[in-house]
């Protein structure tokens, strides 16, 4: 785990103390929601405000100085890296988390039972805007394309403002796919997840080598599942704070034993302590 260190000289808060604000893209509220609500119980004088924009609006928030810490899934460009490279004095050290991907969803009457890469991408460029993605400023349109390796200005898709309103729409036309991120499924005892699981069916993707594969936290693990993606954070925090205390907390045993609760594959592989008695 890397913790991002800047060359601020404003120390106005520690770990267990202080106020600051987090940005997440919608596809990881979730699981930013229960790591910061879990770290707030942990340390009672500590304030994190989540805050859910786009992902490149939380980056912004980032190099303005809005958000002191933001999850990303993509890769910043080079100019992204040299913004905040002149804006902090440092570079750029990320904090890997967890996996997570991209799902597709189909109404329960569609008689889609699996999807190939090869059409996901037929589907992007045909022009009938039959994949529906939750705003065209999101991660997932943005992981997406780099996936695929389409020009994010070619992607021809219909956008609708929530996972709720994408689950509507493939109900009234069986033909469409929603494409949504994985933690807003996978909840194994949320009851909104579990609606949500109930309400769609969830399609496993055929990869290039004819294997259809189901997302799951193995199959996320073993990066099989085509759409796999590794959340994120970085800080502009220039000190041991706040800021830096919730990453490190997300990245130690106790965070991930809360994105493994989340459905998500944690990205740190924790040893079980095995004492032997003499």
């Amino acid at each position: 785990m890397a913790i991002f260190l800047s060359c601020s000289a404003d120390k106005t808060d520690s770990p267990q103390t202080g106020d600051i604000t987090v940005v997440a893209d919608e596809s990881f509220e979730n699981v930013t929601r229960v790591l910061k609500d879990r770290y707030m119980l942990f340390y009672p004088k500590t304030k994190i405000n989540l805050k859910i924009k786009k992902e490149n609006e939380a980056l912004q928030d980032l190099l303005k100085g809005n958000a002191r810490v933001i999850v990303m899934s993509r890769d910043l460009t080079a100019d992204e890296k040299t913004a905040f490279k002149q804006k902090f004095k440092s570079e750029i050290e990320p904090a890997r988390f967890a996996a997570d991907g991209l799902v597709f969803i189909v109404s329960k009457a569609s008689t889609l039972e699996n999807v190939s890469v090869d059409e996901i991408k037929r589907r992007l460029l045909d022009g009938k805007n039959s994949l529906i993605f939750d705003g065209s400023n999101s991660a997932n349109t943005s992981f997406i394309a780099k996936r695929l390796g389409i020009a994010p200005n070619d992607l021809q898709y219909s956008t609708l403002a929530s996972n709720e309103d994408i689950i509507t729409q493939i109900n009234k036309y069986p033909n469409s796919i929603g494409v949504v991120g994985f933690n807003a499924l996978s909840r194994p005892h949320n009851t909104e997840s579990k609606m949500f699981r109930e309400s769609v069916k969830i399609l496993p993707v055929t990869d290039a080598n004819g294997n259809s594969v189901a997302i799951s936290p193995q199959t996320m693990k073993n990066n099989t599942y085509p759409f796999t993606r590794v959340l994120y954070f970085i800080t502009n925090e220039a000190y041991f704070g706040l800021g830096n205390g919730f990453i490190r907390f997300s990245c130690s045993q106790p965070g991930q034993i809360i994105v493994k609760k989340q459905g998500l594959q944690p990205f740190y592989i924790i040893p079980r302590e095995v004492k032997i008695s003499e």
